[in-house]
């Protein structure tokens, strides 16, 4: 049995993932990003504290072993819980700053990095939503430039046509809700608003005032609503929000930052694209500090499979002050059920056999044996079935494994240097000489 929230990962889902996997990394590497790793296992007070207190909740810690756990036989929970020293990675983010950090003498700034790895978090299982599963990041620390967002935008773009998988894109500014925090007269309550913001793709409008009721903040008034409701394209929507907030000071900076990517983005790709501005957008996560993105699969019943955003200063918890990053995940896992859900992905996807050699006897099997590395090392997928056995049961492993091509030996093709070759989704076969095997393959 698995523990809940895990699951095994069959031939099929990993061709699909490696195919998902593939399209992403291409692009990555395409905008000039390094791949990096780092470990599953962090400190757990590298983790604690940067995700918010749903976040520290969620989070697997790892108890010690042999004689030091042995001496907490008798301690208090709130004990064990404070002097539990590793936890195993939340996200990607917290330990790629921690790695800046530790590795600053092998960087050079601006740093781009993209990072494939797994994260665990110990959250309620439902579709879409696994204790374990993979991201795909990619971030930049280094010299801030609203500019680095228009490229993240664009590696979204290209990694989705990739995949030919239509999504909308939303992108908030946490300075601008900070403005409708202090329109709301919870500026002092921030991130209270923020969080109780978050759930609302889970708990509706009636769910997100509870939480804020429990938090303090009063019922919002009307204008303050309907500007959290507001959603639509750059074009149609900034103009509007300047006017609305042009008195709230907090809001400026996002402001002045979304006019700049409206103008980067004016030429590109994605102005044709479902671009929008969604003022609920809120990412829980407590390091974000400008902009913020949210992506979500068009014609598909998930979750956001995707986000991102800035964040200031993220390094200055490990030592290394006012140096601002940017980055956005893609969430493997949710992509991978969304492209199923959709028939995305390509038919011929995956990596089973091409070729199949079926054998009546032993020797046959060794002349299988050396043909089938001679098509090898012309880039063929090979496989020779391990005994010799009725052949109906050699087809019939050919059929299920989807290998759609047979190479038959017997004494008569082994003696004549011939084989029968028979392709198994028409029916064609003929018998033709080992030398021009490579040719029906060309």
């Amino acid at each position: 049995m698995l523990p809940k929230g895990t699951r095994d990962l069959l031939p099929d889902d990993m061709a699909k993932r490696k195919y998902i996997v593939h399209a992403i990394t291409k692009v990555f590497e395409q905008h000039a990003f390094q791949q990096i790793e780092t470990p599953a296992i962090e400190l757990n007070k590298t983790l604690s504290g940067k995700y918010g207190e749903e976040g520290d909740r969620l989070m697997f810690k790892v108890l010690p072993r042999g004689e030091k756990l042995n001496s907490w036989a008798n301690q208090s929970l709130e004990y064990i819980k404070s002097n539990i020293e590793e936890a195993l990675r939340y996200d990607l983010t917290v330990p790629f700053a921690r790695m800046v950090v530790d590795q600053r003498n092998n960087i050079n700034l601006p740093f781009k990095r993209y990072q494939i790895q797994n994260v665990w978090r110990a959250d309620r299982p439902q579709k879409g939503r696994f204790r374990e599963f993979t991201q795909c990041d990619a971030d930049v620390v280094g010299p801030a430039g609203i500019i680095q967002e228009a490229e993240l935008l664009h590696i979204y773009y290209r990694s989705f046509q990739e995949l030919n998988l239509p999504v909308e894109i939303r992108l908030n500014h946490r300075s601008l809700l900070q403005g409708l925090a202090e329109l709301a007269d919870a500026s002092d309550k921030l991130t209270a608003f923020t969080i109780g913001l978050d759930k609302l793709d889970k708990v509706g409008w009636d769910g997100v005032e509870k939480e804020w009721k429990l938090a303090g903040i009063n019922e919002l008034n009307p204008e303050v609503k309907k500007l959290l409701q507001t959603k639509g394209t750059l074009e149609q929507q900034l103009p509007l929000l300047e006017e609305a907030l042009k008195s709230v000071s907090s809001a400026q900076r996002g402001l002045a930052e979304l006019n700049q990517l409206k103008s980067i983005l004016a030429s590109s790709p994605l102005e044709n694209t479902n671009l929008l501005i969604d003022l609920s957008l809120a990412r829980g996560l407590n390091y974000y500090t400008g902009c913020i993105f949210e992506v979500s699969a068009l014609g598909a019943e998930m979750g956001s499979i995707g986000g991102g955003g800035r964040y200031d200063d993220l390094t200055g918890i490990f030592g290394w002050k006012d140096l601002s990053g940017v980055g956005i995940s893609f969430g493997l896992d949710r992509i991978q059920l969304v492209m199923d859900q959709l028939d995305l992905f390509p038919k011929e996807i995956g990596l089973n056999a091409e070729v199949l050699f079926a054998y009546m006897d032993e020797e046959s099997s060794l002349v299988g044996f050396k043909l089938a590395q001679e098509l090898r090392s012309l880039g063929m997928r090979c496989e020779v079935y391990p005994a010799a056995a009725k052949m109906k049961k050699q087809i019939d492993f050919a059929v299920k494994s989807k290998i759609p091509f047979l190479i038959i030996l017997g004494e008569k093709e082994r003696m004549n240097k011939q084989v029968t070759w028979r392709n198994l989704e028409t029916g064609e076969q003929e018998t033709i000489s080992q030398t021009d095997l490579y040719k029906k393959f060309d």
